[in-house]
């Protein structure tokens, strides 16, 4: 019989933990201890943290790093980073270290407008809509005053409305197409709240108003939803610096660095196999200070790679010259964040980060994240056009690959006095602790 079971929401979770080691973890006695002592001894914060998503069983831990000596627009920063992956916060502080003294990295925002689509689908005559989405747009936008008055007040709301016909690429597709100021929310609930109403109000106006409507010139609205894809909400941050300050790079030559980064770049932009795995180094940076700042990193991640193909083609997301002896390296990219609502304000490390960032604004926020994505993709790719990228990587692996074979920590001691002579991998490294074992055990 499959282990199913109805009203599985409404168990307590010590209800829910007991049926889910009974019929899914019974062949591992500590499964239940597992997921108990990441519970927070802190009722209430527990019970903050329970509430935050469905069926809560435990809580899911990312170390919290910090990558200091960020110099951003002339303002220092240290940027908190949640994340998994070993040497990506190393790489970070060591990129701000390096442009620390040369001028830092600038940022500016190109534009902060978001938006939301009604789709819907129309069998009659095109110009006849058409005529009759002019005639009837002050009515719709009326109808969502209630919804938009408080975020007009501050400057935001809705921006634009225009009918689009997709009939080109899908029969009798339209949408109405609408863009958003959001001001410091990333504003995923009020867009989707305007895009019901808007769909509302027109499907009313044209069962009520058209009077052309037929049995073969109906009008169903789809769906109403805001898209993730937000070219307009870009952000841009670089560095520069004349090709002869690039001279710390690993004792290489600096035109020689200079150049082989600028070729690798290029690389990245010509070759979709190599942007991919470029830009994943890139969101390394940008997805573990959008965790850290409890923002929606899935948004931004299918948003930047979208980004990534708009000319066609899949392709780097920065891009790097050299002109009059000047090494420029840069990043635009669309980041549709907040700064209030949701996470910001109820999880007491993501209140605690941003406080640590000088509780910015979402456009501060955006310039911030998109200098931590600039960081980490000059770091990978100084390292790959110099000493290699496992170099690195391996050698900040080490600890990780320590703890699997449970070394103690005098092994831990002198693996790491080994390691910074000889090259690190998974074999040399078991090697290593089982030859001292060996010789714990012949003393």
């Amino acid at each position: 019989m499959p282990h199913t079971i109805q009203g599985f929401s409404r168990l307590t979770k010590d209800e829910k933990i007991a049926w889910l080691t009974s019929n899914f973890l019974s062949s591992n006695p500590n499964a239940t201890q597992i997921l108990k002592q990441y519970w927070n001894d802190d009722q209430k914060l527990q019970q903050l943290h329970d509430e935050f998503i469905e069926n809560t069983i435990s809580n899911y831990y990312l170390p919290l790093g910090i990558a200091p000596n960020f110099i951003i627009n002339n303002k220092s920063f240290a940027i908190p980073m949640a994340i998994e992956e070993s040497s990506v916060v190393a790489a970070a502080s060591k990129a701000a270290k390096f442009w620390m003294s040369r001028g830092g990295f600038k940022a500016e925002i190109l534009g902060t407008e978001k938006i939301g689509q009604v789709h819907f689908t129309f069998s009659g005559d095109s110009k006849k809509i058409s005529a009759f989405f002019e005639d009837h747009k002050a009515q719709i936008i009326e109808d969502l005053k209630p919804h938009t008055e408080s975020m007009e007040r501050r400057g935001g709301g809705l921006k634009s409305l225009e009918l689009i016909n997709r009939t080109n690429t899908l029969e009798h597709y339209y949408q109405l197409h609408a863009t958003f100021e959001t001001l410091d929310a990333m504003g995923a609930n009020f867009i989707n709240t305007c895009l019901e109403q808007i769909a509302e109000s027109w499907q009313r106006l044209y069962n009520e108003k058209a009077s052309f409507k037929s049995a073969d010139q109906e009008l169903v609205v789809i769906m109403s939803i805001l898209s993730n894809y937000v070219p307009g909400c870009v952000v841009r941050a670089e560095v520069s610096c004349p090709v002869s300050e690039l001279s710390e790079a690993d004792g290489i030559d600096p035109q020689l660095f200079a150049n082989k980064f600028v070729q690798a770049v290029r690389i990245a932009e010509v070759e979709p196999y190599r942007a991919v795995t470029h830009n994943k180094g890139i969101m390394n940076g940008i997805d573990a200070v959008v965790l850290a700042t409890g923002n929606d990193f899935r948004a931004i991640e299918a948003a930047a790679h979208a980004y990534a193909a708009k000319d066609g083609s899949y392709s780097s997301l920065t891009h790097a010259t050299i002109e009059d002896g000047i090494f420029k390296f840069w990043i635009e990219i669309p980041l549709a964040l907040g700064t209030v609502g949701g996470l910001t304000k109820l999880h007491p490390l993501v209140k605690l980060n941003l406080e640590m960032l000088g509780n910015p604004s979402a456009p501060q926020l955006m310039e911030i994240i998109a200098v931590a994505g600039l960081a980490q993709n000059f770091g990978a790719v100084k390292s790959l056009t110099t000493t290699g990228i496992q170099k690195g990587h391996m050698k900040m692996h080490l600890m990780n690959m320590l703890n699997q074979f449970e070394a103690s920590e005098e092994e831990k001691n002198l693996a790491i006095q080994h390691f910074k002579t000889n090259k690190v991998t998974y074999s040399a490294v078991g090697n290593l602790i089982t030859n001292l074992r060996k010789s714990a055990q012949n003393a």
